[in-house]
């Protein structure tokens, strides 16, 4: 019983080491165009999870030619926080995951405006599959 319980202890010590934390999480810029709504309301979404967003109208083009970002992979904003790039209404959950993971990649994506995403209106139809953003062939990062 003693043993079970040492592993739990550790299992959990591992988990809540392994979680960002808000205090430790970079600041976010989010590239929209000026019109669009929906990313308005992806910034207030990851404001209410913690994160210091800051959004800016100047033009996507630029960070995604820098971060080398396939046209296959833009999402509706581009937002770099960290080293990385994030496109799209990617949920905190995998975001949070990639800034405890640190992967040696560019980003990551959730390719378009898929319904029910955060900051989206409707209900989800279905998971959400987002990509890494890297040199080779397309891959999963995460699905939610």
């Amino acid at each position: 019983m003693v043993r079970v319980i040492s592993l739990l202890l550790v299992v959990v010590a591992f988990l809540v080491a392994a979680e960002v934390r808000a205090d430790e999480r970079p600041k976010a810029t989010l590239y929209r165009n000026a019109g669009c709504g929906c990313c308005l309301e992806y910034a207030r979404y990851l404001r209410r999870n913690g994160f210091d967003v800051e959004v800016s109208n100047d033009s996507m083009t630029p960070i995604r030619e820098q971060y080398e970002v396939p046209d296959e992979l833009e999402g509706c904003h581009t937002m770099v926080i960290g080293d990385y790039v994030i496109e799209g209404h990617v949920p905190v959950a995998v975001i949070n995951r990639l800034l405890s993971e640190k992967p040696k990649i560019r980003g990551i994506s959730l390719p378009g405006m898929p319904t029910g995403s955060p900051g989206m209106t409707g209900t989800k139809k279905g998971p959400f599959v987002i990509y890494e953003i890297t040199d080779g062939p397309r891959k999963v990062y995460a699905t939610e």
